[in-house]
């Protein structure tokens, strides 16, 4: 029988010899053309509907007919969800399942390309996705297992030890990378909230001068945290060990332990192979059954190394059996609140400082308290630019009109989009929805957004401050009241941007702004979400949540 279908073509042995006995049959029924194919063959398959492309499109395998539409691409689902959903797709369906969904850039990559990297081998930390935390490390490190054992040894994945390095054009012209972070100096920072306020979140400005590092509105600033010395501390004298003991640090290299605690390990969840470990080496029943307990359910929010040292008190493990078990303390990224048309060689950060007492415990966020109180003004931070995923910057029609939703810490991307129009001389009327908790104490950058009021480079600025009334009130509530305007604004082409936590805010911004297309626009919820849809492919619905 003639081949008419090549075997590099996207179908199963089966339906390709079905394939070539059909169009054997058409080319037997009547005598071909001088191009080799007969004219009732052709007339048979056009009298079908369908052009070989089709054919192909209807009979390929799962991942080549979705293209770049995942069903399992969604932060509401639930893992176990999109675990079912990309069941029997290729593994880098399978780990982009896995992630948290929220293209959130955390990782330095978006979910679809973090997910193809750790499957080719060419990523090799499995701990990136922050907002996944344990139950995404889990999943990963489990479908990763099962490759190698399908594989019936070692795959390339499990080689390869080399990270991809995501890095803009610009950043590899400067030579600084996350690979290679620039020691830049820290410059300012400065405390917005006043007093009153449960909150210190500070304006931090970092000087990039002499680094030819650039940086574009939408990007992010990777900033590599050092921990906290007291806590480091602490877990030397649970070891029993001394500062300068050498270790192997999860980074691949040789280091008195205090610098690989300092600079080279995550301190913050106790990893599995930890939790084992040290139920296996504790001689108390009750250590160890909290310690087993925690491995297959998980420890409690906040749980750290020092706290899992702690519950195995009577475990004995050395410095390099520590290390073994711990992850690589990873940079921690942070939406630039700056334009470099505004602020030149200087970058600018809004970061909220965490710290909270648990367990009889000061809790300190890494990043944010390094920069809030730990670094002196003029020392040096290791960064590098992380470049904007999904079209998170301002409209290239300057003309075109901007919605902004930035509550708390999220306003920082968009004092950048602002100082960005303003320096464009962009005609393109802005929106800014900005939120927190009090007026008095809370408002962010105050003066900077009512300066903008005046010179009319800000449109319009409504707020919502949530302890200031009976009854709280969130920036959603505020998109409510403003329905018909919003849905002006988005009918003559408004871009629409949201930052912040993608949890609550960002899931409560998108359900009311769908409301808000569906009643404004006349239609019912599933042709609301088609439109939203369309918003996104246009790049004119965009979220830099986390």
């Amino acid at each position: 029988m003639s081949e008419f279908i090549p075997r590099t073509a996207p179908f199963t042995e089966e339906q390709r010899a079905w394939l070539n006995g059909f169009f054997s049959g058409l080319m037997g029924m009547q005598h071909a053309d001088s191009s080799g194919i007969s004219r009732g063959g052709l007339q048979a398959v056009a009298e079908m509907g369908m052009s070989m492309s089709q054919t192909a499109t209807l009979q390929a395998p799962p991942d080549q007919q979705d293209g770049d539409d995942f069903p399992w691409h969604d932060p509401a689902l639930s893992l176990d969800e999109r675990m079912e959903l990309a069941q029997g797709q290729p593994l880098k369906r399978r780990v982009m399942a896995a992630m948290a969904q929220l293209d959130c850039g955390s990782c330095g990559y978006v979910c679809k390309s973090y997910a193809e990297a750790l499957a080719s081998g060419e990523e090799s930390n499995q701990s990136l996705c922050s907002p996944g935390g344990k139950d995404t490390r889990q999943m990963i490190k489990l479908l990763l297992k099962q490759d190698v054992a399908e594989a019936g040894g070692v795959t390339d994945a499990a080689l390869r030890k080399e990270p991809l390095d995501a890095a803009s054009p610009a950043a590899e012209q400067s030579g600084y990378t996350r690979k290679n972070p620039y020691p830049a100096r820290l410059l300012e920072s400065r405390k917005l909230n006043k007093q009153g306020s449960e909150k210190d979140v500070r304006h931090v400005v970092i000087d990039l001068d002499g680094s030819g590092m650039r940086y574009e509105v939408g990007d992010a600033l990777g900033v590599y945290p050092v921990n906290c010395s007291e806590l480091v501390m602490r877990i030397l004298d649970k070891l029993g060990a001394g500062e300068m003991t050498p270790v192997h640090s999860p980074l691949e290299r040789q280091v008195p332990l205090f610098e690989a605690l300092s600079h080279d390990c995550c301190l913050r969840d106790p990893s599995d192979e930890l939790l084992a470990l040290l139920a296996s080496r504790t001689g108390c029943e009750i250590e160890r059954t909290a310690l087993r307990q925690w491995q297959d359910q998980g420890p409690p929010p906040g749980f750290d190394v020092l706290d899992a040292l702690e519950t195995g008190s009577q475990a004995r493990i050395t410095a390099d059996e520590l290390m073994q078990t711990l992850t690589p303390l990873n940079p921690r990224l942070y939406s630039i609140a700056s334009s470099m048309k505004h602020a030149g060689s200087q970058v600018h950060l809004t970061v909220g400082k965490v710290i909270y007492e648990s367990e009889g415990r000061t809790r300190r966020g890494v990043a944010s308290t390094m920069l809030a109180e730990r670094m002196e003004i003029g020392s040096q931070v290791r960064v590098f630019v992380q470049p904007n995923h999904g079209g998170f910057t301002v409209p290239q029609e300057d003309s075109a009109p901007m919605i902004m939703v930035g509550p708390g810490t999220g306003i920082a991307p968009f004092l950048a989009f602002l100082q960005e129009r303003a320096a464009r001389q962009a005609t393109g009327r802005n929106w800014l929805f900005f939120g927190d908790q009090r007026r008095h104490c809370d408002f962010l950058y105050e003066a900077e957004l009512q300066e903008y009021l005046q010179s009319g480079v800000l449109t319009r600025l409504e707020t919502a401050f949530s302890r200031d009334g009976e009854q709280k009130v969130y920036v959603q509530h505020l998109m409510r009241e403003h329905a018909g305007e919003l849905w002006r604004w988005l009918q003559e082409g408004g871009h629409f941007y949201v930052c912040g936590d993608a949890a609550r805010m960002a899931r409560d911004v998108e359900r009311t702004l769908l409301q808000i297309i569906a009643e404004q626009g006349k239609i019912n919820e599933s042709r609301a979400r088609l439109y939203l849809k369309e918003l996104t492919s246009a790049g004119r619905y965009v979220r830099d949540v986390y």
